[in-house]
C-alpha cells in the first residue's frame, strides 16, 4: 500500500479529527533517518522494552518491531492528544519531544522480527 493511501487508511480507520490530522501531517514532515537517529533512539526505547518486545513478539502486548516510522508517529501522536485509551501510553507519549518520537520511530523501523 503507498504512503498516501495508508495515511488516507488511517484517517477513515480512526475518524479525521484535526490532532490526527495534525499528526499525519508531521509525520510526513520528518526527515530520512540517519544512524545517530536510530542509535538515540535505541537509548530512548529502555523504556519502551518494559513492556513490548524487542524480539517482535506479541506475548499480550502489541510489537512495535519493524513499525513504519510514519505510522508510528501518528500512534504516539494519538495517545499523546489522548485520541487512544491507553493512560500508561498516554503520560509516556505526553513526554515525548518530536526529535525523541522521530529517533523512536527510526530505530523501531529498523528492528526486524526474530
Amino acid at each position: 500500500m503507498g504512503l498516501t493511501m495508508w495515511r488516507l487508511t488511517v484517517l477513515f480507520l480512526f475518524g479525521a479529527t484535526s490532532t490526527l490530522c495534525a499528526a499525519v501531517l508531521l509525520a510526513s514532515t520528518f526527515r530520512p533517518a540517519r544512524a545517530s537517529d536510530i542509535a538515540f533512539g535505541e537509548y530512548l526505547s529502555s523504556e519502551c522494552v518494559t513492556c513490548h518486545r524487542k524480539d517482535g513478539q506479541d506475548k499480550g502486548i502489541p510489537s512495535i518491531v519493524g513499525w513504519p516510522t510514519d505510522q508510528f508517529i501518528v500512534v504516539i501522536q494519538s495517545y499523546k492528544a489522548k485520541e487512544r485509551p491507553n493512560q500508561i501510553m498516554q503520560t509516556i507519549a505526553a513526554r515525548l519531544s518530536d526529535e525523541e518520537l522521530a529517533a523512536l520511530a527510526a530505530y523501531y523501523a529498523s528492528l526486524k522480527s526474530n
